[in-house]
């Protein structure tokens, strides 16, 4: 059921409701987790600072609107209650997924990364959650230490506010690899989806010929990775031995699915042999496990094409979800994201009923 929610004064009364799969809780810097640290971990981080793995933050992903920012002059999307008036209360959002873009999940030392992680979830029970209804958000693990990323999932698990489990874009290893297997069983356990949000370092370039040169070869890239990672979790058969997890590809593009699907089935028609444990055609795992996100989407010049996009997918029209990309520099609009031409049918879908089925809203 749809939750009927106090409206704004400058609100429009006839704007559908919408469900956001990308929304950023920011931090204005890292001391905004201090409360959620030891003071040890405090020392070690104002000593030694932080850290990524090779490849630090760029690109500048990070960046966000100028216009977005609260009036007391921290990062935009960095208090829960100027986001809400600023971006949930004018576009009648009924739910937010919150994306936290920290350093959690993303130090060498296995140790700060997994206090870290903790910090962020406390954080965002209690700065984010708690203060905000509408938000549901996703676990902050230590991805490359699934055991600590195990401890973490049951630690918070039982808040069913928290709906996934945030990777990014770049893991060390393809995300089939049983490596990861632990946090996959601890996720279905639990009935948490994952997610993977574009970029991310662990080292490994976006694209999948080395380091390019300019931020513009990174923005365009993520989708590379997004397809490297479908590819395993379907032919390593995570989705075989987790046959409820879902996983939702964030801030990828989803122009790429149909290709991928056919050149996937194509190849297993001839090389199936060596990849028994798959049971189905790789398509077929498609519309039960994987969930894309609008933003970046694709937008061709003649918004007919993308209509036909829409036909391509079939029953994968059922798992794009929008997203905002709220307050990043790139973020959509809702109201020009998608093609005025697509029909009310399908646009209700992507705003708002795929969301509130796969989150259960």
């Amino acid at each position: 059921m749809v939750q009927t929610l106090p409206r704004s004064e400058n609100r429009s009364k006839t704007r559908p409701a919408l469900i956001d799969g990308d929304f950023h809780n920011e931090m204005n810097s890292i001391k905004d987790l201090y409360p959620y640290l030891s003071k040890g971990w405090q020392t070690h981080i104002e000593t030694h600072g932080l850290r990524g793995p090779a490849g630090g933050t760029y690109p500048r992903f990070m960046d966000h609107r100028e216009d977005a920012r609260p009036p007391s002059g921290r990062v935009s999307g960095s208090e829960v209650g100027w986001s809400a008036k600023d971006y949930l209360d004018p576009y009648n959002v009924a739910h937010a997924i919150t994306i936290p873009l920290t350093p959690a999940g993303r130090q060498l030392n296995f140790e700060l990364d997994a206090a870290l992680a903790t910090a962020v979830n406390d954080w965002q029970i209690n700065e984010w959650l708690n203060p905000e209804p509408r938000l549901r958000a996703s676990i902050a693990i230590s991805i490359e230490n699934p055991v600590a990323a195990v401890a973490e999932i049951e630690r918070v698990a039982h808040d069913k506010r928290f709906v996934q489990v945030q990777f990014m874009g770049r893991t060390q290893e393809p995300m089939g690899r049983r490596k990861y297997w632990p946090i996959y069983e601890a996720a279905a356990k639990h009935g948490l989806h994952l997610m993977s949000h574009a970029f991310g370092s662990y080292g490994n370039p976006i694209t999948g010929a080395g380091w390019g040169s300019f931020y513009l070869e990174d923005h365009v890239s993520p989708a590379q990775a997004a397809q490297a990672q479908v590819a395993s979790l379907i032919l390593e058969g995570v989705f075989d031995a987790f046959p409820t997890l879902k996983f939702v590809s964030v801030e990828n593009g989803f122009g790429w699915v149909p290709s991928l699907m056919w050149r996937m089935d194509s190849a297993w028609s001839l090389l199936k042999s060596e990849v028994p444990h798959i049971k189905r055609k790789p398509s077929e795992y498609f519309p039960d496990h994987l969930y894309l996100t609008t933003q970046p989407v694709e937008e061709p010049h003649k918004p007919q094409q993308f209509v036909e996009l829409m036909e391509h997918f079939g029953p994968m029209v059922n798992n794009v979800l929008f997203a905002s990309d709220y307050p990043h520099w790139d973020s959509d609009d809702p109201d020009f994201a998608l093609p005025t031409i697509l029909s009310e049918e399908i646009r209700a879908k992507i705003h708002f009923e795929n969301g509130r089925r796969l989150y259960g809203l």
